[in-house]
């Protein structure tokens, strides 16, 4: 039996009842199926799906997030692809839903990050398993906003790149996070991911610079070009992964609030 599900970006998918050969191409996506009790029924991934450790030697590599190896995936018979509208190329979403269907995400905000559970859950047939996840992610958001200690909202310059300097403005999920966790984003006014310099940073004399481990892998040696500022290195998997990793990425935001207190 086939049934018609809607995707993130509004698009009808045909997927079968109950899909048995599922290919993953984004890593927060691999860990949801993952936390869904979908691990028979995923066959491929990306060599960038590090969580859960074990599915890298486990599942077939299919490449990675902005190259997957057409052929492996097709050659995989599955029945579902489940993509990313930033995370994966539009062609090649393209040349793959032509052949199997593709579910396509779109995580701006943790309200997209339900939704997206909610009918992942719903695609695969484990909506008690959504659900459950999504009431542990509820009360996960609730408890972060109780232990704000804040006295005022620091403001983060919060750099995703270098060379160009990039940064997190609206209409992104790191954007929410920031927001969710206590901080006021310094680049509020922008949206998606702006270029920056460090003029434009002195400039808008951000409490802290928070440089995130990925996608730049940036190291505590490079605190020194930031200075005076205050300057953390902080877990990109924490702020970028959605899914049901947030619910690993709340404790650490606790760990986090207390660092930055004190700094204030």
């Amino acid at each position: 039996m086939v049934n018609i599900f809607i995707d993130q970006l509004g698009r009808k998918v045909k997927i079968k009842s109950n899909p048995k050969r599922i290919i993953s191409l984004v890593p927060s996506i691999t860990h949801l199926l993952y936390d869904l009790n979908l691990e028979s029924e995923v066959v491929g991934i990306t060599k960038f799906c590090i969580e859960p450790e074990h599915f890298l030697s486990t599942k077939k590599i299919i490449g990675g997030t902005k190259n997957p190896k057409i052929d492996s995936i097709l050659a995989l018979n599955p029945d579902l692809i489940i993509a990313n509208k930033e995370e994966n190329r539009i062609e090649d979403i393209i040349t793959l839903e032509s052949k199997v269907p593709v579910w396509v995400s779109d995580v701006k905000c943790m309200s997209d990050n339900l939704d997206f559970i909610s009918k992942i859950g719903l695609c695969c047939n484990r909506e008690s398993e959504a659900f459950h996840l999504i009431q542990k992610i509820q009360l996960g958001i609730n408890d972060l906003k109780c232990n704000q200690s804040h006295s005022k909202r620091p403001s983060i310059v919060y750099l995703i790149w270098k060379n160009p300097y990039m940064s997190v403005g609206q209409n992104t999920f790191i954007h929410d996070m920031l927001e969710l966790t206590g901080f006021k984003n310094s680049f509020i006014n922008s949206l998606r991911y702006p270029v920056t310099s460090k003029d434009e940073i002195h400039k808008l004399n951000p409490d802290f610079i928070f440089l995130s481990s990925e996608p730049y892998p940036f190291k505590q040696s490079e605190f020194e070009e930031f200075k005076p500022f205050k300057t953390i290195l902080v877990d990109g998997m924490a702020f970028s992964w959605f899914g049901s990793y947030v619910i690993k990425s709340f404790s650490y935001f606790g760990a986090l609030n207390k660092q930055i207190n004190p700094a204030l």
